[in-house]
């Protein structure tokens, strides 16, 4: 395609008598499949591409029942669109198009727009959206094929094309493009409830946060941290975090829940292998007690199965009983390298890998013990007053919000 700097929309010959117009033409999957809720999930959709988009020379966005149309003032906004809308959910693609008028003339002279140089090989791919137009899909690739074929020269490659001309037929007109952006799949955030995610700044929470945003799921976010006996390094590597992941929702909230004092007087009630399993408890109580305040359905951790003395399978139900809300689990049957490549390509990876000092590694004695039950952990716990703890961890709560674009 040509720069699209270069191709605004004042800047374009009309075609067949009529303006040009540019619009990224948004493709989605999951989003038409909810009978009974399409028109809901689809306004949900339209809403968070318009929340994505603010700021920018975007006239309107309109939906139909299998296309989105964001319609551009300019196309020199287009790298920076591009760049925003691969952080919606809910959708699997889209493309900066041309859009002419409803006849073949206005496509031919479309593709002489968008292809500065003649490809060495070529292919077209069409899509009859509007039922109305007198050809078929294939009749369309046919034609445009052959007119492609003998104006450039280019040589026809349905495999392994340098390029691809792709033409789409609506009842707004046909909308012509040469690139197809994958974007995110998933759910419109906002669709799935609320959830409160425990949020470490390792490498595994920040996945399992996304994981939910990509189910649609808004997510409050939850950082235990046992400063300041302890480094504030977790807590900043938080507040990273919990900024990246705002460009999937937008908004989030980020509770830091002070611990250390907590901690402090589990140590001195509890054996030391038991620890660790004493302190997630207390988390989960007390992330409870926000996710309840929040109006979340369901608390969310970073666990996987055995990854951990802490999460074997024992010790995960032991731990959970401490809690009457759904725990999520979205990695649970990821091992550690699946969960660093999914760090990686979101980019967190980067954040989490960064140098701290976690409220898992303040008092932490060398070994964990690797079996447990509620029973045996409940008894201990009879040593603590456990609601004054969870109202002191409360207490010592800070929040802070951050939000996108």
């Amino acid at each position: 395609m040509k720069e699209s700097s270069s191709l605004t929309a004042s800047q374009v010959t009309p075609v067949a008598g009529e303006p040009v117009r540019w619009a990224v033409l948004v493709r989605f999957g999951e989003v038409a499949l909810k009978k009974g809720h399409r028109q809901l999930f689809m306004g949900v959709l339209r809403r968070n591409i318009e929340r994505a988009l603010a700021g920018l020379p975007v006239e309107r966005v309109a939906i139909r029942p299998n296309r989105c149309f964001v319609w551009l003032e300019d196309a020199a906004a287009w790298p920076e669109v591009r760049e925003r809308l691969a952080n919606v959910f809910g959708i699997v693609g889209y493309s900066l198009c041309l859009r002419v008028p409803p006849t073949l003339e206005a496509a031919r002279q479309a593709y002489h727009l968008l292809v500065a140089t003649p490809p060495a090989s070529f292919a077209v791919r069409a899509h009859r959206g509007d039922k109305s137009f007198p050809l078929t899909s294939q009749e369309i690739e046919r034609e445009l094929g052959a007119y492609i074929k003998d104006a450039s020269g280019s040589r026809v490659d349905l495999t392994h094309p340098q390029l691809t001309f792709y033409v789409e037929l609506q009842p707004e007109g046909i909308f012509c493009s040469t690139e197809q952006v994958p974007g995110p799949g998933g759910l419109p955030v906002g669709t799935g409830g609320r959830v409160a995610c425990l949020l470490s700044g390792g490498i595994d929470s920040p996945v399992a946060a996304y994981r939910m945003l990509k189910r649609g799921c808004q997510a409050v976010l939850v950082h235990f941290t046992s400063y300041p006996f302890t480094d504030a390094s977790s807590w900043d590597k938080c507040r990273e975090l919990a900024a990246r992941l705002a460009r999937h929702q937008f908004e989030s909230r980020l509770y830091a829940v002070r611990l250390g004092e907590v901690q402090r007087r589990i140590v001195v009630a509890v054996p030391a292998r038991y620890r660790i399993l004493m302190y997630r408890r207390m988390m989960l109580r007390i992330a409870e007690a926000i996710a309840r305040r929040e109006g979340c359905k369901a608390l969310v951790t970073g666990e996987s199965l055995g990854q951990v003395g802490s999460q074997t399978l024992d010790n995960l139900v032991a731990v959970q009983e401490a809690t009457t809300m759904p725990v999520l689990r979205p990695l649970i049957g990821l091992d550690k390298q699946e969960i660093i490549a999914e760090a990686r390509r979101i980019g967190t990876y980067e954040v989490s890998i960064l140098p701290d000092m976690d409220c898992c590694q303040f008092l932490v004695p060398p070994q964990v013990a690797t079996t447990s039950t509620p029973e045996r952990l409940r008894e201990m716990e009879s040593r603590l007053d456990v609601s004054a703890l969870v109202d002191l961890a409360l207490s010592q709560t800070e929040v802070e919000e951050f939000r996108w674009p």
